[in-house]
């Protein structure tokens, strides 16, 4: 029977293809990080204020993950992947050849509508084409590809700066794009739908005001550049659109996310908690090597290698975090560990340029772990009530949330950096980094009472 659910193989090459997209996405959100502060020196700009190059790129991956199946149903597995991989290497080269702020961010924006294709695309392939008894093997294959990325990303960006530029940041994407491309024609079968539903336009566009106007109000608001009107204008139409989209839902059959998804208690509550939850989390990869760099003076390479234990916490929590949900239950657990991230982010305001390196490690390791308990928590709780005609749709629309609150989060911890920086004067960027290090931590720790909501059944 094991022999039986091996990976035959005939479908080898077809898990390589899924996974070469897979690797593609999950490389290009860690690599940039520690390049940040190059590309800003390049493009002469303030590395506190490019973060819109990280936060287009997330919203875009947000925006156009309702698309993908529709895509893949509509014109066929192998076009839409094909179609994918071309934006995402197209947009890539697009990256590297900018010569301005507004142009490296609107072909980020484009390579995310790449990326927001890739995964789920990859991961419907697999499932469409892969008999069902080997089709854990097949998705356990791809998600190593999703783990090397952000273990390798940090490190590979900080190499790339420091031995050649920031452009190949965005040019190593080409090679592989290609490669992509090639065993796109060669393997995969181009599966069409017979019977597609109309897509819901009216509510995609709906869900793109709401995602768009929170994440540019949040970022806007710590520039002088923008009027206090303009920001609260787009606050709210974020909320009204938002209000609109819960009417919609509840009137269309064919809404993207129909609004009894939403009479699931837990299902509520767990989107509620991964939205407020994920801000700190999601937010220290773009602003820990920030620190690490402008603020402690660490060169890039080094400043990479830093993030490496935070990843590696993350997969030593992989075979702990089933038994200690087991044993404490969900509410329980959400609670405290709630808590524990964020007094983990906090203290990373207690860091200093004197910080031995292995103590540093250790501390990333520890954050790397109770994150990542974190978000599998999380993540199985929302989903684990929900009915088999729910499932997909309550999966994508977590995937929205999850990409939605790392927009917003970065975004946030941009403007928190910048108005504390105003505070200081620009004469203590440490202390700017701290404060918003220490409202992050406090946001996480507020986030326990969402949780706190969740009723003892579910334990």
């Amino acid at each position: 029977m094991e022999e039986h659910n091996k990976l035959q193989p005939e479908f080898r090459v077809l898990v390589l293809l899924a996974s070469i997209g897979f690797f593609m996405q999950a490389l290009d959100t860690t690599i940039i990080f520690t390049a940040l502060p190059a590309i800003a020196e390049s493009l002469n700009e303030n590395p506190l204020d490019i973060h819109g190059v990280v936060i287009g790129y997330v919203l875009a991956v947000a925006g156009g993950i309702p698309l993908s199946g529709w895509l893949a149903d509509k014109f066929g597995l192998r076009n839409t992947y094909f179609a994918a991989i071309l934006i995402f290497t197209a947009a890539s080269l697009g990256c590297g050849f900018s010569h301005n702020l507004n142009q490296l961010i609107g072909f980020r924006i484009l390579q995310g509508f790449g990326g927001a294709l890739l995964m789920p695309v990859a991961r419907l392939s697999l499932l469409k084409i892969v008999p069902r008894t080997q089709f854990v093997s097949a998705i356990s294959t791809m998600n190593i590809s999703g783990l090397i990325g952000p273990l390798i990303g940090p490190a590979l960006g900080g190499w790339i700066v420091k031995s050649t530029t920031w452009h190949w940041v965005f040019w190593v994407n080409v090679p592989i794009g290609l490669i992509g491309l090639f065993f796109t024609l060669k393997v995969m079968p181009n599966i069409i739908e017979e019977k597609v539903k109309p897509f819901d336009l009216s509510g995609f566009i709906l869900l793109l005001i709401t995602m768009v106007g929170i994440v540019l109000g949040i970022e806007m608001a710590s520039s002088p550049e923008f009027s206090t009107s303009l920001i609260i204008s787009l606050l709210v139409a974020s909320i009204c659109a938002a209000l609109t989209y819960a009417y919609h839902a509840h009137l269309h059959e064919q809404a993207l996310f129909r609004a009894d998804l939403f009479k699931n208690r837990l299902f509520t509550i767990g989107i509620l908690g991964n939205l407020f939850a994920r801000l700190g989390g999601n937010s220290l990869p773009f602003l820990l090597p920030l620190m690490l760099q402008i603020g402690f003076g660490i060169e890039p390479l080094m400043a990479g290698l830093m993030m490496t234990p935070l990843v590696l916490g993350s997969l030593f929590s992989k075979p702990i975090t089933r038994p200690i949900i087991q044993s404490l239950g969900y509410r329980r657990f959400l609670i405290i560990n709630s808590v524990l991230v964020g007094l983990c982010i906090a203290s990373f305001s207690l860091t200093s340029i004197e910080t031995p390196i292995w103590f540093r490690a250790l501390h990333f390791f520890i954050f790397g772990i109770l994150n990542s308990l974190q978000f599998v928590a999380m993540n199985s709780l929302t989903l684990s009530e929900l009915s088999a005609q729910q499932a997909s749709s309550g999966n994508s629309f977590l995937s929205i949330i999850m990409m939605l609150s790392m927009s917003v989060g970065i975004a946030l911890a941009g403007t928190l950096l910048n108005v504390f920086m105003d505070v200081y004067a620009h004469s203590a960027s440490i202390d700017a980094f701290h404060s918003t290090l220490l409202c992050l931590g406090a946001i996480n720790i507020i986030t326990a009472f969402i949780f706190s909501k969740i009723s003892n059944r579910s334990e």
